[in-house]
């Protein structure tokens, strides 16, 4: 394993970034962070209003912005949205200055844990969520795999056991 000051876990939304992250930060003494958090308190709106007055375009924009920052950091647990992978800019700062963790899900578990989520853009005015999950699923799922170091199934663990998986895996 490469020997790296942060960790970064990527995925699909569902997959339990912020939640795995805040448990993992905590066990391991590190600062965490979640780049959607950090848009919204930069913002001082939620990631819906962001989405609806900015599209997702500016929405991007930001993120990268805020990776970019955030992954210059040493010693942190970041968790970041689904879609920031999409980015090249992203991908190289997320693979250069950290182990990048993908917590890898499947479309019915996603179709579960998003259910009753209001707060995801891309669902909102979708027909079958189900189908946009899968698109979504195709448009990203080769970049979480081209970049990660580790890969966890966290399909059907609790966060604890995701956590202790990730720990196992960074051979701490």
């Amino acid at each position: 394993m490469k020997k790296k000051d942060n960790l970064f876990l990527i995925g699909p939304m569902g997959a339990g970034k912020s939640t795995v992250g805040r448990y993992l930060a905590q066990k391991l003494k590190m600062k965490f962070y979640d780049s959607d958090q950090e848009i919204e308190k930069r913002t001082g709106a939620d990631i819906n209003w962001v989405f609806d007055v900015e599209g997702e375009i500016g929405f991007r924009k930001r993120e990268s912005r805020i990776i970019y920052e955030l992954t210059n950091k040493k010693g942190i647990v970041l968790a970041t949205g689904g879609g920031s992978v999409i980015s090249s800019k992203n991908r190289k700062y997320l693979s250069s200055r950290g182990i990048v963790i993908y917590l890898n899900i499947t479309i019915m578990k996603q179709l579960v844990r998003t259910r009753k989520n209001n707060n995801r853009p891309l669902l909102q005015n979708s027909d079958s969520i189900q189908r946009t999950l899968e698109d979504l699923a195709k448009e990203r799922n080769h970049f979480y795999k081209s970049i990660s170091d580790i890969i966890i199934n966290a399909d059907n663990y609790s966060p604890h056991k995701i956590v202790h998986n990730i720990i196992r895996s960074l051979n701490l």
